[in-house]
């Protein structure tokens, strides 16, 4: 009696948005090709400046699991995201960073996983630095003014007894031994089960530039869908590669999606003057921090004195 055989794995569809990686584009599309499933790469690239395209069309110069889209100009990374949805296949998305690297069965352990788990929407890795540490958010509590306030006044280090549980970073904890659900992780590898996505809605254009995960975690928590956080799958992240060369441009998208997503979330939930010092404590924030950007790059390129006395 002839044996029925299974039918193969959908492919998990990749989406990278890429904005000047440099040579990391290349190495993240190579290893997720690699990969001991069956994938569908999506580059969509913001109007990159530098020849990181380039690169890639050398390093993989004819894939038919490929497929790139140019941009002519910087769209945010959750419009670019969003664009390559329609061609998306299967029943698994990965949304990638491309300064992050995953191993040969990265993907295959994370269909496993999340097949094992069909109440998650949306999963989570241990995102690690190049050292092998734990990168900060890769698991994290999602923020609320009152959490954002305790994190900048540091009351969780001074009472720790009264304010511990309202910090919104978690790698001080114990890893799990287990999948674990979150609140939160790391916007660098965010799995996504389509049938939630159908539910939930594709990330938020009106963010431009960061706080458009923390904003999706929220929806999806809204919608009944657990985040699941996989300790045992690690993948490398090279944070902040791709935005080293503006970071004034970033930090302000930042700050703005930032207030964006407080607005958004929890403008009914707290005090109108609460509101307003949040506010207040956000653009003074990135003021703070523009301003000592400003005074370490002087510094730093201060140009030589040419001393040209004998």
């Amino acid at each position: 009696m002839a044996h029925a055989h299974p039918e193969p794995a959908t492919p998990v569809s990749v989406i990278i948005v890429n904005y000047n990686a440099g040579s990391v584009l290349s190495e993240c599309v190579q290893r997720v090709l690699a990969s001991d499933t069956a994938v569908a790469v999506f580059v969509v690239d913001n109007a990159s400046h530098d020849d990181s395209l380039a690169q890639l069309r050398q390093a993989v110069p004819a894939d038919p699991r490929l497929q790139i889209y140019p941009q002519t100009s910087n769209l945010g990374f959750a419009r670019a995201s969003n664009l390559a949805l329609p061609a998306a296949q299967g029943e698994y998305l990965l949304f990638l960073n491309p300064d992050c690297y995953v191993e040969t069965d990265t993907l295959s352990r994370m269909r496993k996983i999340m097949d094992a788990h069909p109440s998650a929407g949306l999963g989570g890795v241990l995102v690690c630095n190049p050292d092998g540490s734990e990168q900060v958010g890769c698991r994290r509590r999602v923020p609320s003014p009152g959490r954002a306030l305790v994190r900048v006044l540091h009351l969780d280090r001074w009472w720790p007894s009264r304010f511990g549980a309202h910090n919104f970073v978690l790698g001080d904890a114990p890893l799990p031994t287990e999948p674990t659900v979150v609140e939160g992780i790391s916007g660098a590898f965010m799995w996504v089960r389509r049938s939630a996505l159908a539910t939930v809605g594709p990330l938020d254009e009106g963010y431009f530039l960061h706080c458009e995960d923390l904003d999706w975690f929220m929806r999806f928590r809204q919608a009944a869908w657990d985040i699941l956080w996989v300790p045992e799958v690690k993948v490398t992240h090279f944070k902040g590669l791709c935005s080293e060369g503006e970071p004034l441009r970033v930090s302000w998208h930042k700050h703005r999606g930032m207030l964006r997503y407080y607005r958004k979330f929890f403008r009914q939930r707290y005090p109108l003057p609460l509101s307003w010092l949040v506010t207040g404590a956000v653009w003074g924030r990135f003021v703070l921090l523009a301003l000592i950007g400003v005074v370490k790059r002087t510094f730093r390129f201060k140009p030589p004195i040419n001393d040209e006395r004998r």
